[in-house]
């Protein structure tokens, strides 16, 4: 059993760390403009979901399972009148990651089947969380592929 849970605290984690890798490259040829902007008049613009992952990460797993004590503001994620810079923002989202690799490796077999709670939430186990968030994380690097591919578009090549 130990095996399965040193492969699953493997996996895990490096499924987090993939998935920050991507967003960065993904933001890297963005300026700070683009980051913030939405190339549609609807959906959301890449740096808004940025601080969306960085505060579901934050709550679900940080204030949840890690115990941080992390509040978070939802609403703020998508419609921050002030957002901070590009590169801050990406700073914060990679702390976030940082604390979830932390925690996922910080699990002992038996926490994974432990209860799990959190306000939106339909997650019955901490490990049904954390995969729920690399779940999410992945759904919303899709939208940052088609923003990014528009941003692109809009503004030829390099």
């Amino acid at each position: 059993m130990s095996d399965l849970h040193s492969v699953l605290s493997s996996v895990l984690s490096a499924r987090y760390a993939t998935n920050a890798t991507r967003i960065r490259e993904l933001a890297a040829p963005l300026t700070n403009l683009q980051f913030w902007q939405k190339p549609y008049p609807y959906g959301n613009s890449f740096g808004h979901l940025v601080l969306h992952l960085t505060g579901n990460l934050n709550y679900y797993i940080g204030a949840q399972i890690a115990e941080t004590g992390y509040v978070r503001e939802r609403p703020r994620e998508f419609n921050d009148p002030n957002p901070p810079s590009k590169e801050e923002a990406l700073k914060r989202f990679d702390e976030a990651v940082a604390m979830v690799i932390r925690t996922i490796q910080a699990q002992s077999p038996d926490d994974w089947s432990r209860e799990y709670s959190g306000v939106g939430a339909d997650a019955k186990t901490r490990l049904d969380m954390v995969i729920q968030c690399a779940a999410h994380m992945q759904h919303h690097i899709g939208q940052m592929i088609y923003l990014a591919f528009e941003w692109r578009a809009q503004t030829g090549p390099g």
